[in-house]
């Protein structure tokens, strides 16, 4: 069983236990929750927060390893923690990846469902076809840091195929610090009071018999900005590794033991 699959397995099994003992204690815990969530959600962002702010000075260090790795090498602890940090996030992506790839499989056959339900029975559930918008987001969200890991982005090729290994992580490590770490910042910036706001109203679907889980779907969002921000950093961690004349971990279709 696969990393993915057992978190999998765990969340449903958290779940499920939510609910038993929501049942046992006759719904005190579903009234609990509605009443404190939106405050423990505000109390979590904000420190969450801090903790950005507190470990941002290390966006830094795979850059700042990959020039001083070019001009007079890169010490050999510095070298082991920046394999040690990629292989660190890598795992975290594709654990994530692993266990949302279930989405896909679920998002096929819940689309044929509805169809046979509106087609062939005249049946619509409302809940049913909200989840399809569940499954097609968190599917892409959340996978998009394991495929970046693994090549499996739309990347339009004119010259890059044709540089030298350096010339290739120096362009890498331009495109992580200009483009992608900027982009995902500006997302999560932006997220803030969007997600902020479903939190303190627990937004829930505006139809009266829709999913009430529109705030937790809205959090997918940030999430997606942090991961394409950590495996953006692996791959500059493998970047200065290259520009230093070191061994760096596998990264494309080398990094995984199989497709998502």
């Amino acid at each position: 069983m696969r990393p993915g699959d057992i978190l999998l397995v765990c969340l449903i099994g958290l779940t499920l236990t939510g609910l038993g003992l929501d049942a046992v204690s006759n719904g005190a815990l579903g009234a609990w929750l509605p009443a404190h969530l939106p405050a423990i959600g505000a109390r979590t962002g904000q420190a969450l927060g801090w903790i950005g702010w507190a470990v941002s000075p290390l966006i830094l260090v795979p850059l700042v390893s990959a020039v001083l790795g070019s001009v007079v090498g890169t010490p050999n602890w510095l070298a082991a923690g920046l394999r040690r940090g990629a292989l660190a996030i890598d795992a975290v992506s594709t654990t994530v990846a692993d266990a949302v790839r279930w989405a896909a499989l679920a998002l096929v056959l819940i689309t044929a469902l509805i169809v046979v339900q509106r087609y062939v029975f005249g049946i619509s559930i409302t809940k049913l076809q909200e989840s399809v918008i569940y499954l097609h987001s968190l599917l892409f969200l959340l996978t998009s840091a394991a495929a970046l890991l693994t090549g499996g982005h739309v990347r339009v090729d004119i010259i890059y195929s044709k540089l030298s290994e350096k010339g290739r992580a120096w362009t890498d490590l331009a495109g992580i610090y200009l483009a992608l770490i900027p982009m995902s910042w500006l997302i999560l910036e932006t997220s803030r009071s969007y997600v902020g706001g479903a939190w303190r109203i627990l937004e829930r679907s505006r139809e009266t018999d829709g999913l009430p889980l529109v705030f937790l779907l809205k959090t997918a969002i940030p999430v997606f900005a942090i991961m394409m921000i950590l495996q953006g950093l692996s791959m500059a961690a493998r970047a200065a590794l290259t520009v230093s004349n070191r061994t760096a971990p596998p990264v494309g279709v080398d990094a995984g033991e199989h497709e998502l």
